[in-house]
């Protein structure tokens, strides 16, 4: 007699695992801190049950998804830690977004619950008018935690595949509609695994601060070493940025890695007296998500000289980091982004896939198993995105004879002026460098003659004393080959922004579009 056997497959393990593995052997030590109060380990693998079993008794199951509409708080990555032990996705909302914005992600996304925060919930409301696939809400607060005590904190035996999706994180959408990058338990545990390895993470690095908001993918992903490997995670506040208060929360904190994006550390950098801190516990500051100057850079790494200055690149869809550059590389290779970590593979290649040269420019593709699955109902945008079998990043890159990557400029961002291509965040690395320039970012104008033209559009460091048309062209002229130069100049106070820190590129075009240049600028 043949007896058949089932097939049997490996089920792995998620987030909620790993912390329940440290409530297990540490229950005592600390996983989360938050603006003076704490969590152990024993305290957070309570909750997270708690609230999973809450979901669960309101209708949420494996596969549904949960959005989470809230500020930076304990409760946030309690929500997370809750969705993957219970199965379900979890849908992080950018809290900046208005009613609208936040509807077409929860109907996109189908979401069928909503944590949200006691100051977003008007926000939650009107949204909510038009989801009507959300059939519950809980308000961080007082529902939050009545939901939580009703629920039991017995075990949840729900069987979660790490192949299945964790995440649904919408991408910046800088131009046009966001899309949902779907990512599994295993892409963000390869991606912690790989980061730890390649960095060389210690007993050492206990107390890490990924300084950005948690419904950004560098806010979720710098979370997960120091739950790994059961150290502290403090979160940073939301709303204004205070680089005073960053430093105090070093300081107090005894913070070992921080990340910030180079305007945080911009702001940092200027406040006086760094170097009167106690900064002995920092090991690590990193930098990601939106490009730096190699002025800030140089300053970053004077500020810092115990610590190993990381840059780190990538983006939503990857969980996100593939390249790091780190320790002496940060000044011999200054402006690089350094070379792939663990896990990840790459090519550069043209646009019939065929590898450029050493040397020229192309686009980076990606295999690794922290790529996402693919974008959330958006079969055909999934299937551009890994035409020819690898995931297309839209960067385009050179790679020097040793190995490593230097960041040309986004593929849509290139300029081609009169046939010639002009990469922007090359020329925007020359006028950074001019001491009255503060911000800088160069994008493309329709022109007569020449199809597009250059316009950089300057954020002066000191508002009082701008730079003129005349000093910038005169310091191009000697920098930069003559069809590179900016042909107009426009400054402005500052440069728009999306909430990751990145400017706002088709918001300028479209304020330029209508040939709004100006010969000597002014604020």
């Amino acid at each position: 007699m043949t007896v058949e056997i089932p097939a049997l497959r490996g089920r792995g393990m998620t987030l909620a695992d790993q912390l329940a593995r440290h409530a297990r052997k540490t229950p005592d030590e600390t996983a989360l801190r938050f603006e003076g109060a704490g969590r152990s380990y024993g305290e957070l693998d309570e909750r997270v049950t708690r609230l999973a079993r809450a979901l669960q008794q309101r209708g949420v199951g494996t596969g549904d998804r949960v959005a989470v509409l809230a500020l930076n708080g304990m409760e946030t990555w309690e929500t997370y830690l809750a969705g993957a032990r219970l199965g379900a996705i979890v849908v992080p909302v950018n809290f900046r977004l208005v009613a609208d914005e936040v509807a077409y992600v929860l109907t996109d996304s189908s979401s069928v619950a909503l944590v949200v925060d006691t100051a977003l919930a008007e926000v939650a409301a009107k949204a909510r008018a038009q989801a009507p696939a959300v059939t519950t809400t809980l308000v961080i607060g007082d529902d939050y935690e009545e939901a939580l005590a009703a629920a039991g904190a017995e075990p949840l035996e729900v069987d979660v595949d790490e192949d299945e999706p964790a995440f649904l994180m919408y991408t910046s959408g800088t131009t046009g509609r966001p899309k949902g990058a779907v990512l599994t338990h295993r892409n963000l545990l390869m991606h912690a695994f790989s980061q730890i390895t390649t960095l060389g993470w210690d007993p050492a690095d206990r107390v890490a601060v990924p300084g950005a908001p948690l419904f950004h993918i560098a806010g979720l992903a710098g979370g997960m070493p120091p739950l790994l490997l059961g150290g502290t995670h403090v979160i940073i506040r939301s709303g204004a940025f205070d680089p005073v208060e960053t430093l105090d929360l070093m300081e107090r904190e005894q913070v070992s890695s921080i990340f910030l994006v180079p305007a945080m550390w911009a702001a940092v950098l200027a406040v006086p007296g760094i170097a009167d801190r106690d900064l002995s516990h920092l090991r690590r500051v990193s930098w990601g998500a939106a490009p730096a100057s190699t002025t800030l850079l140089r300053a970053l790494i004077d500020a810092f000289p115990q610590a190993e200055v990381v840059t780190a690149f990538g983006q939503t869809e990857c969980s996100p980091v593939t390249c790091l550059l780190r320790g002496e590389d940060s000044l011999r290779k200054i402006g690089s982004v350094g070379t792939p970590i663990l896990n990840v593979e790459v090519r550069v290649v043209d646009d019939a896939m065929d590898d450029v040269p050493q040397g020229e420019v192309g686009e980076i593709v990606y295999r690794s198993p922290m790529v996402m699955k693919e974008y959330w109902n958006k079969p055909e945008a999934t299937a551009e995105a890994f035409a020819g079998g690898w995931f297309h990043s839209g960067d385009l890159v050179r790679q020097d004879e040793d190995g490593y990557f230097y960041v040309v400029d986004r593929k849509k961002d290139m300029i081609i002026s009169g046939g010639e291509n002009i990469y922007c965040a090359e020329v925007e690395d020359v006028l950074a460098a001019y001491p009255k320039v503060g911000e800088v970012a160069l994008i493309g104008v329709p022109d007569t003659r020449y199809g597009e033209a250059p316009l950089a559009v300057i954020a002066p460091r000191d508002p009082d004393d701008p730079p003129t048309s005349e000093e910038l062209a005169g310091w191009c002229r000697d920098k930069l080959a003559r069809y590179k130069n900016p042909r107009e100049y426009s400054v402005v106070a500052a440069l728009p922004r999306n909430p990751s820190g990145k400017v706002l590129k088709t918001a300028l075009r479209q304020e330029h579009s209508a040939g709004s240049l100006v010969a000597d600028p002014v604020v």
